[in-house]
């Protein structure tokens, strides 16, 4: 499971399992990097369980 972030300063792809782990980035700052995850992280079991409903189908 991942999730794509896209914006006008970069695109970047994290994994969400096992681990959260960023796989890919494409302009983003270590910074913006930073609040990706941590955004990324709390919404986390949203994002889980919005990939296993839209993929079991």
């Amino acid at each position: 499971m991942h999730v794509h972030i896209v914006s006008g300063d970069g695109e970047a792809k994290f994994w969400l399992e096992p681990d959260l782990e960023l796989a890919k980035n494409h302009g983003y700052s270590r910074q913006q990097l930073k609040e990706i995850e941590s955004l990324v992280e709390g919404h986390r079991d949203e994002l889980v369980s919005a990939w296993k409903q839209h993929f079991s189908s």
